[in-house]
C-alpha cells in the first residue's frame, strides 16, 4: 500500500478475463504454487492472471472483490481476488403472483482469497491470504469454465467516461488543427497554380505578339 495514501473503496464483480492470457504465461506455469503473503506482481492483472490459473489448477472460479483507490490520484492501490463462492445471495421480495424458477445456490459464505497491494516501486504484494476454501473444490464433469466481464463500480464508470470524453476534446481539438492547416495548404497551391496560370498567359500572349511583328520568321 501507498504510504500515506487516504483510500476509498471501489467495487468488484464476477470473474473473467481482464487480462490477456497469452501476456501472463508465466503465471500460469506458476498455477501449482498455493499463494503466499509476500508473493510479489508487476501488476493488478499479473496477480490476477496468476489467482484465476491457481484456481482452474485447483478447481474453483474466482471472483473480482473490492478495491481501495489512492485520494492523490485515484489509482487502485490493493484489490482482492475472492472465490466465486464467497459471501450469501441476498433473498429479494418476489411478487406473490409471480413464479420464478429457483436459482442453484452459488454463494456458501467462502472465505478463500487473497489481497495485493502495490508498493511504491509499483510491484504488487500479496498482504493476505485464505487457501481454505467451505465447499468441495473441483469443476463439475462437462462444466465450461465460465469467464465473464467484470462490473464496473459507479465511481469505475464515471472515472473511465471522464477520461473517454476528455481524449474525444483533445482529438477534436487535433482535427480542427490538421483542417487549419490543410485549408492553409490548399489555399498556398490555389495561389501558386494562379501565379503560375497568369505567368503561362503572359508567356503565350508574348509568342503570339512576337510573331505577329515577326511573321516570317515563325
Amino acid at each position: 500500500m501507498e504510504v500515506g495514501s487516504h483510500m476509498h473503496v471501489c467495487g468488484g464483480g464476477e470473474t473473467t478475463s481482464l487480462y490477456d492470457e497469452k501476456n501472463f504465461t508465466m503465471q500460469e506455469l506458476h498455477a501449482n504454487t498455493e499463494p503466499y503473503v509476500g508473493m510479489e506482481f508487476e501488476s493488478e492483472e499479473a496477480a490476477m492472471a496468476y489467482y484465476d490459473a491457481y484456481a482452474k489448477y485447483v478447481g474453483f472460479i474466482i471472483r473480482i472483490g473490492n478495491c481501495h483507490r489512492s485520494s492523490h490520484d485515484g489509482s487502485v492501490i490493493s484489490r482482492r481476488f475472492l472465490c466465486n463462492k464467497e459471501g450469501f445471495r441476498v433473498n429479494k421480495k418476489v411478487k406473490k403472483l409471480e413464479v420464478r424458477r429457483p436459482r442453484a445456490v452459488t454463494r456458501e459464505g467462502c472465505k478463500a482469497m487473497i489481497m495485493v497491494r502495490k508498493d511504491k516501486s509499483g510491484t504488487w504484494i500479496v498482504a493476505k491470504v485464505e487457501t481454505r476454501h467451505s465447499h468441495p473444490l473441483g469443476m463439475p464433469p462437462g462444466k465450461v469454465r465460465r469467464r465473464s466481464v467484470q462490473a464496473w463500480s459507479q465511481d469505475e464508470k464515471d472515472k473511465r467516461i471522464h477520461e473517454l470524453s476528455a481524449e474525444l476534446h483533445r482529438t477534436k481539438q487535433q482535427l480542427a488543427k490538421c483542417q487549419k492547416q490543410l485549408g492553409a495548404v490548399l489555399n498556398d497551391v490555389e495561389l501558386h497554380v494562379n501565379h503560375l496560370t497568369r505567368s503561362i498567359q503572359h508567356i503565350v500572349q508574348n509568342v503570339k505578339e512576337v510573331g505577329n511583328q515577326y511573321p516570317s520568321q515563325l
